[in-house]
């Protein structure tokens, strides 16, 4: 997916998004706190089973889809702040780029810290890396690789608990 296009084009998102509103993979919801924290806590949950495997490189593949996911339950949690839930991946990445993203040409959202274009980038990059993890079978990830989606996806746990505060 190249998400450039929906920097460039807010026709383009607000369309994508309204086409998941209409199948019901994106709704709005009541508040609900307990369902933010729940997101936190499996993010959390999902970086405690990464710290505790991370040392056994013979498992890279899953260590990419535990950071996958604790990066999806991190932005779970910012779409449930805002009352809406999703159920799709896509439609929660256009989510975060219309409700939390800024462009070089944007202010800053007010009050809010921002989920810019390369966190963005970093969802739709494990997310490409999460697939091949789960259904490849020659994919091999090096610790390099894997020490780098870890650094960039604590950072976003931190932003998206900043944000929630």
């Amino acid at each position: 997916m190249n998400i450039n296009i929906y920097f460039k084009d807010k026709t383009k998102l607000d369309e994508d998004l309204r086409f998941f509103e209409k199948k019901q993979l994106l709704k709005k919801t009541d508040s609900n706190i307990s369902l933010i924290n729940a997101h936190i806590d499996k993010s959390k949950h999902n970086m405690a089973f990464f710290n505790k495997n991370s040392d056994d490189n013979e498992f890279n593949d899953w260590l990419i889809v535990t950071l996958y996911y604790a990066l999806y339950h991190s932005a779970l949690a910012l779409v449930t702040s805002k009352n809406y839930t999703s159920k799709n991946h896509k439609a929660t990445l256009l989510f975060l780029i219309k409700h939390y993203s800024i462009t070089e040409k944007e202010a800053e959202l007010i009050n809010d810290l921002s989920i810019k274009k390369e966190d963005a980038e970093l969802y739709t990059s494990l997310k490409k890396d999460r697939h091949s993890a789960s259904y490849a079978t020659n994919t091999l990830f090096t610790n390099e690789k894997i020490n780098e989606y870890k650094i960039k996806v604590i950072e976003f746990i931190q932003k998206t608990e900043d944000i929630l505060k």
